[in-house]
């Protein structure tokens, strides 16, 4: 069956932040010099909730000042500007736009960055983010919202046709867990191994198409 639809993650694969600084780790680390042991669900309250920094300071009960949080929202500033794309993941995407396959993005995002990744692949079926659905990847859910977005339907695992294809840079969240959705998951490698360039990627999704 051809492919119709790509399904990208968003950092490490279409994107790279080039200048981190860290502002929501910062903040976590001034709980903790406040007493506030870090929990297991802490980023998964960033990811799936839209939330600021000052709303993630309230809902954690972390007490800043006006100075520290003036700091840690020029931080995140300073760190959304240097977001960039990779240049074969521009290259990728007008390939496959080009040749009219349905492309979105699914991605584990704080709210202040899923704004620069539309900013900067401004032209895409659907955004899948995190923070948006209330569900991270690897869960199905985030992988399900985004085909309902995009308006396609995986096919069956059993059935051994696949219309929908993703590509990211994690084993669990990007091969793994569109897997149990009947999404045929690939493995990005930048530093070799796997895939290893969105251009040859998305022309071996056209050979089949």
């Amino acid at each position: 069956m051809k492919t119709s639809a790509v399904i990208f993650d968003a950092f490490g694969t279409l994107v790279e932040i080039q200048q981190p600084t860290h502002p929501f780790r910062q903040l976590l680390r001034e709980g903790r010099r406040q007493g506030r042991l870090p929990r297991a669900d802490d980023i998964r309250a960033i990811m799936t909730r839209r939330l600021s920094l000052s709303e993630a300071a309230l809902a954690f009960g972390i007490k800043i000042s006006p100075s520290q949080l003036a700091f840690l929202d020029q931080c995140l500033e300073e760190e959304l500007a240097s977001i960039q794309p990779y240049p074969d993941a521009v290259e990728a995407v007008g390939l496959l736009q080009a040749a009219g396959v349905r492309l979105a993005v699914c991605s584990n995002l704080a709210m202040a960055y899923g704004p620069v990744v539309e900013r900067i692949f401004p032209h895409l079926g659907a955004y899948g983010f995190s923070y948006r659905i209330g569900v991270m990847k690897p869960q199905a859910g985030i992988y399900q919202h985004t085909c309902d977005l995009l308006n396609v339907r995986p096919e069956n695992e059993l059935s051994g046709k696949r219309r929908i294809v993703m590509i990211g840079d994690s084993e669990r969240c990007d091969r793994d867990g569109p897997a149990l959705v009947g999404i045929k998951g690939y493995l990005l490698r930048r530093n070799g191994g796997g895939a290893s360039n969105l251009s040859h990627f998305a022309q071996s999704v056209l050979s089949d198409t």
